[in-house]
């Protein structure tokens, strides 16, 4: 969407430089060795300006308003997350960056998988989070988090992981 206005803003400038050249070299008016006219300046003056803040300042300003949640909603791909997923993001960081990579998170523990390449299943995930590895007497430990906090986190990495 961005680069089509962008690109609308470049052909509105064209057609306003174009515009002004045909009028101002090669109208009855310069032949006839005056200058164009007051009105016409003053017109090629406010369609110039008209199009810079069309396509300058209010287009680009509404672009932003309507992104403005995406990067709350998504994820570092771009992905939209439910509320649940976004949940489980921010349980992620808190109990599970320290340990495990993943780039939708930022994290880059070199202690356990990464996730990433990994890219476990929910089953997988919620059972890690219940029982931990090593049966819950290695690395990591059993019982992180409970209920529906592991299924978010569970949810979250299916969606994100690998992607």
């Amino acid at each position: 969407m961005a680069g089509l206005l962008i690109i609308g803003f470049f052909i509105a400038v064209a057609l306003a430089v174009f515009y002004a050249a045909m009028r101002g070299e090669s109208g009855s008016a310069s032949r006839a060795g005056r200058r164009p006219s007051k009105a016409s300046r003053r017109f090629v003056t406010l369609a110039a300006l008209a199009a810079f803040l069309v396509f300058g300042v209010v287009l680009p300003g509404l672009v932003l308003i309507y992104n403005a949640g995406d990067q709350a909603e998504a994820g570092a791909g771009g992905t939209r997350l439910t509320a649940g997923e976004r949940d489980g993001r921010d349980l992620f960081v808190t109990n599970c960056a320290t340990c495990h990579s993943l780039d939708d998170s930022g994290s880059v523990g070199k202690v356990g998988p990464d996730l990433d390449a990994l890219r476990p299943a929910r089953g997988l995930t919620i059972d890690a989070i219940k029982n931990g590895r090593a049966r819950g007497q290695g690395q990591m430990p059993a019982e992180l988090l409970e209920g529906g906090d592991a299924e978010d986190v569970a949810a979250y990495l299916v969606r994100v992981a690998g992607r």
